[in-house]
This record gives C-alpha cells, sequence and structure tokens, in this order.
C-alpha cells in the first residue's frame, strides 16, 4: 500500500506543461525548416564539393 502511494505521488508531480511543450516543438521545426531553406543549396554545394573532391583521386 505504500508503495502505490509513493508511485502515484511520483508520478502525479511529474505532470508537465503539455502546451507550452507543444509550442516548443513547433517553433523548433519551423526554425529547421527556416535554416534549411536558407542553407540547404550552400550545404548541398559543400558536400558536391567534398564528394568530387573525394572521387577525383
Amino acid at each position: 500500500m505504500r508503495l502505490r502511494r509513493l508511485v502515484e505521488r511520483l508520478l502525479g508531480e511529474e505532470r508537465g506543461d503539455v502546451p507550452g511543450w507543444v509550442l516548443i516543438t513547433l517553433m523548433t521545426a519551423g526554425l529547421v525548416i527556416i535554416i534549411w531553406g536558407l542553407a540547404g543549396p550552400a550545404l548541398g554545394s559543400v558536400f558536391q564539393q567534398a564528394i568530387d573532391r573525394v572521387t577525383g583521386f
């Protein structure tokens, strides 16, 4: 009985702010999309140059 109360108390304290976490996740995804859109072509070019140098030997 004591173990059950302890588990219930510990689980009850772990309630988070779900809307806050959803907002953080969406904002992070938005930032990744924006950064990828801006830096994607440059990163693709750098990657292609690196592959060309490696296969050029």
